[in-house]
């Protein structure tokens, strides 16, 4: 019965580290695409991003999500860029919470 329960938490244990990792990993993905509209914010801005794929991603810039003033961008329309960071979605829209911004051209 001893080596069941410790069994059992050391199962519950490792799923817990997995899950861990799993949600950690997540937090880099990349989104490439046209910049088609921006909105101003309190310390930064929402940019409505346009993907090859079809698919539209409202990415929040911040200066404190990307690690300061010095990697912060003002980007335009009509900018390619590629962004990553923590992507969730909603019924109806997806969003990315920008941690870099990998490219702008």
């Amino acid at each position: 019965m001893k080596n069941l329960k410790k069994l059992s938490f050391l199962f519950v244990l490792m799923t817990f580290v997995i899950s861990c990792k799993t949600m950690k990993d997540s937090s880099s993905n990349t989104v490439t695409g046209k910049v088609d509209a921006i909105e101003a914010g309190k310390d930064g801005y929402t940019a409505k991003i346009s993907t090859d794929a079809k698919e539209v991603y409202l990415a929040t810039i911040s200066i404190v999500n990307v690690g300061g003033p010095q990697n912060y961008k003002q980007l335009k329309i009509g900018d390619v860029v590629s962004v990553k960071g923590e992507i969730w979605k909603t019924e109806d829209e997806k969003h990315i919470k920008v941690t870099e911004i990998v490219s702008v051209k």
